[in-house]
């Protein structure tokens, strides 16, 4: 039986003009449809979004709840709550909302107070609901706030540069947090498109790296691929680059020593986000008291090397970036 083609799993043919596999942020470009309510999960859904999101979330839910309960309560002889009274409906509507935050929240101030089966009946069913809310948002957080993550910096550009003799695919990376990553991890795959045009055909390589990990990651690390006779890229140009759809595709890991896991990060690269004849500038210098000093604003930094053609991005520009041009 034929060994089968190396497909990491993002398939090998397909139909149509993609755009990219891997987007800027590292998710994949696959966008799902037909998918029934089963497969929507609300706790995975709330771990993964902003914390702007959330707050918004747990502000409005907080709100919704307490406004339906005191509708309950407001909708009853004002009699059934203590101290609710007002001159005004209006002012009796706020003073059923507070007496709804007060129960909800377990407080109790002792100026608002059930009085009547309808009003301890709604009044315990609310404390019981604010135990359960706040029990569950309290995982929410937990959940949020243990979750490891990576902020992994990517130059703007990868790059075509001069290398031991003769040249190199290479982009720079860094930790923009100050937790302290080990242990770090690289893999680089090439993607090209070959075949028709009415049957198009992903094609998948690894490819070899000057090196493939590094102990600390406290600097920015060049990632390098030495273009020699083994290498898939030996002998293309830029338009080579561009008709074979060449993407970049980097999988980044290590060990996160403050949360004792492993964080994984991703990012690519397409054809026209290479500049070619340029190598990358320095991102760090050491300061006034021999401390070394990493500036991530310039991460992305390079220089024209020779007089070779340079293409600029045209997507997702980083404007921290310096703009050269041969």
């Amino acid at each position: 039986m034929q060994k089968p083609a190396f497909d990491p799993g993002l398939t090998r043919q397909f139909g149509g003009q993609l755009r990219r596999a891997v987007n800027k942020d590292g998710s994949f470009n696959v966008h799902r449809s037909g998918v029934d309510w089963r497969a929507f999960h609300p706790w995975l859904s709330i771990v993964r979004m902003s914390w702007p999101g959330f707050a918004a979330l747990v502000l409005g839910t907080y709100i919704t709840i307490n406004t339906v309960f005191a509708l309950i309560y407001f909708s009853m002889n004002s009699r059934q709550v203590v101290g609710s009274a007002a001159p005004t409906e209006a002012g009796r509507f706020l003073n059923d909302f507070f007496f709804s935050a007060q129960s909800l929240t377990t407080v109790g101030y002792g100026n608002l107070s059930p009085h009547g089966l309808a009003a301890n009946i709604f009044a315990t069913l609310e404390a019981l609901t604010g135990l359960m809310g706040f029990a569950v948002i309290t995982g929410l957080l937990v959940a949020r706030a243990s979750k490891p993550s990576a902020s992994i910096g990517y130059s703007a550009n990868a790059l075509i540069a001069p290398y031991q003799g003769v040249t190199a695919a290479m982009f720079r990376i860094a930790n923009r947090r100050t937790n302290n990553l080990m242990e770090i991890q690289a893999q680089v795959m090439l993607m090209t498109v070959s075949g028709t045009v009415e049957k198009p055909e992903r094609k998948f390589e690894l490819l070899n790296l000057e090196r493939s990990g590094v102990m600390f990651f406290p600097l920015p690390w060049t990632i390098v691929h030495p273009i020699d006779e083994a290498s898939p890229l030996w002998g293309k140009t830029q338009e080579d680059f561009d008709r074979m759809q060449l993407e970049l595709i980097i999988l980044v890991k290590g060990f996160d020593e403050t949360f004792g896991q492993t964080v994984h990060s991703r990012h690519s690269y397409t054809s026209d986000e290479f500049v070619w004849g340029a190598t990358f500038d320095s991102a760090f210098n050491v300061g006034a008291a021999g401390d070394l000093i990493l500036e991530l604003d310039r991460l992305g930094d390079y220089s024209i090397t020779d007089s070779v053609p340079v293409t600029r991005i045209s997507l997702d520009e980083d404007p921290t970036r310096t703009s050269k041009t041969a």
